[in-house]
């Protein structure tokens, strides 16, 4: 008896619209690939940490409570203050940095970095 053979798909999968892949994505926002894995770190971790703490989980331009777990609104974000745009001082300086609500950082502060650039 003959063996029957399985054919291959006609439909070829399509690339995503709505989203972009991630290594596009994040060299999108920054061209330098070790900038993006410094959020990655230990040391962003540790540092991010000292700042929510310092901060008393509380998001400095709205006093709103920093509870949340993302992405909830009201999980919480570290901010640079001052873009650092590849900077390691200035990315890893604990004064450039604040405590502010997902809310916050995903509206005004993405607001003011597109009216900067």
């Amino acid at each position: 008896m003959p063996k029957l053979t399985t054919l291959k798909p006609r439909l070829a999968k399509l690339p995503p619209r709505l989203s972009t892949p991630r290594e596009i994505r994040d060299t999108r926002y920054s061209p330098d690939a070790t900038v993006r894995g410094w959020y990655h770190s230990a040391r962003w971790q540790k540092l991010r940490q000292a700042v929510l703490e310092r901060d008393l989980y509380t998001c400095q331009h709205t006093g709103i409570i920093l509870t949340g777990k993302a992405p909830a609104p009201t999980s919480p974000v570290v901010h640079h203050k001052v873009p650092h745009k590849g900077d390691e001082q200035l990315f890893w300086d604990i004064n450039n940095l604040e405590a502010v609500s997902k809310e916050w950082h995903d509206s005004e502060a993405q607001r003011e970095e597109r009216r900067a650039q």
